[in-house]
Protein backbone atom coordinates (compact mmCIF):
# COMPACT_ATOMS: atom_id res chain seq x y z
CA UNK A 1 0.00 0.00 0.00
CA UNK A 2 1.23 3.42 -0.51
CA UNK A 3 0.58 6.86 1.37
CA UNK A 4 -2.66 7.59 -0.79
CA UNK A 5 -4.61 4.73 -0.24
CA UNK A 6 -3.18 4.48 3.85
CA UNK A 7 -4.40 8.16 3.88
CA UNK A 8 -7.62 7.40 2.42
CA UNK A 9 -8.43 4.32 4.81
CA UNK A 10 -7.10 5.87 7.71
CA UNK A 11 -10.63 8.22 8.42
CA UNK A 12 -12.61 5.63 7.26
CA UNK A 13 -11.16 3.36 10.26
CA UNK A 14 -11.23 6.25 12.64
CA UNK A 15 -14.88 6.91 12.05
CA UNK A 16 -16.05 3.23 12.34
CA UNK A 17 -14.52 2.91 15.58
CA UNK A 18 -15.80 6.30 16.86
CA UNK A 19 -19.16 4.39 15.28
CA UNK A 20 -18.30 0.80 17.20
CA UNK A 21 -17.56 2.46 20.43
CA UNK A 22 -20.44 4.71 20.63
CA UNK A 23 -22.91 2.05 19.83
CA UNK A 24 -21.14 -0.60 22.26
CA UNK A 25 -21.43 2.24 25.19
CA UNK A 26 -24.79 3.10 24.89
CA UNK A 27 -25.97 0.00 24.80
CA UNK A 28 -23.87 -1.30 27.81
CA UNK A 29 -25.12 1.47 29.61
CA UNK A 30 -28.74 0.57 28.76
CA UNK A 31 -28.25 -3.22 28.86
CA UNK A 32 -31.50 -3.50 31.37
CA UNK A 33 -34.04 -0.78 29.85
CA UNK A 34 -32.98 -2.25 25.99
CA UNK A 35 -35.23 -4.54 24.41
CA UNK A 36 -33.18 -7.51 22.77
CA UNK A 37 -29.99 -6.25 23.88
CA UNK A 38 -27.96 -9.81 22.57
CA UNK A 39 -29.77 -9.13 19.21
CA UNK A 40 -28.57 -5.78 18.60
CA UNK A 41 -25.08 -6.43 20.32
CA UNK A 42 -24.65 -9.18 17.66
CA UNK A 43 -26.18 -6.50 14.71
CA UNK A 44 -23.41 -3.77 16.07
CA UNK A 45 -20.65 -6.30 16.10
CA UNK A 46 -21.16 -8.27 12.92
CA UNK A 47 -22.84 -6.39 10.39
CA UNK A 48 -19.32 -4.34 9.98
CA UNK A 49 -19.50 -0.69 9.03
CA UNK A 50 -23.26 -0.39 8.70
CA UNK A 51 -24.21 -2.38 12.12
CA UNK A 52 -23.05 0.47 14.62
CA UNK A 53 -25.16 3.05 12.61
CA UNK A 54 -28.41 0.88 12.34
CA UNK A 55 -27.99 0.59 16.20
CA UNK A 56 -27.69 4.20 16.48
CA UNK A 57 -30.54 4.97 14.43
CA UNK A 58 -33.07 2.31 15.38
CA UNK A 59 -32.24 0.99 18.35
CA UNK A 60 -31.85 3.90 20.47
CA UNK A 61 -35.45 5.06 19.70
CA UNK A 62 -36.84 2.09 21.31
CA UNK A 63 -36.39 3.87 24.64
CA UNK A 64 -37.87 6.76 24.05
CA UNK A 65 -41.21 5.39 22.82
Amino acid sequence: MDRTQIALIIPVIILYLALFLTAIIDLARNWQTRKNPIIWLLVIIFINIFGPVIYLIFGRKEDEL
